[in-house]
């Protein structure tokens, strides 16, 4: 069943990245494929069970893919699909403002 989408596209966009863990996490696996414990680690303090729940909501919504290994101790690695690399330039466009912005502030000290 199909999620019922905004009419606005700012709307739809702010629905797949509309809280800070989302954003980062987008921002650690465009440098390539993770597991679970390097975006923990990375992400901290998220706690393992809001990294789980963003994480699982990613993958609903087709940004991430969860690849599971039949190995002992098993391993999950998470990658973004083609859908999450699109939102590459928005965030990439995030982060040049922030370094704008903490300049300007700087500036006016």
């Amino acid at each position: 069943m199909k999620k019922e989408l905004p009419e606005c596209p700012v709307e739809t966009t702010l629905t797949l990245v509309s809280n800070k863990w989302v954003v980062l996490i987008l921002r650690d696996l465009f440098t390539g494929t993770k597991r679970f414990g390097e975006l923990k680690k990375s992400l901290s303090p998220i706690s393992q069970k809001v990294l789980t729940q963003q994480l699982r909501a990613m993958e609903s919504n087709g940004v991430v893919h969860r690849e599971v290994y039949a190995e002992v101790p098993p391993r999950v690695e998470y990658s973004l699909t083609d859908l999450g690399l699109s939102l590459k330039p928005i965030v990439m466009s995030m982060q040049d403002w922030g370094n704008w912005y903490k300049k300007r502030v700087e500036l006016e000290k």
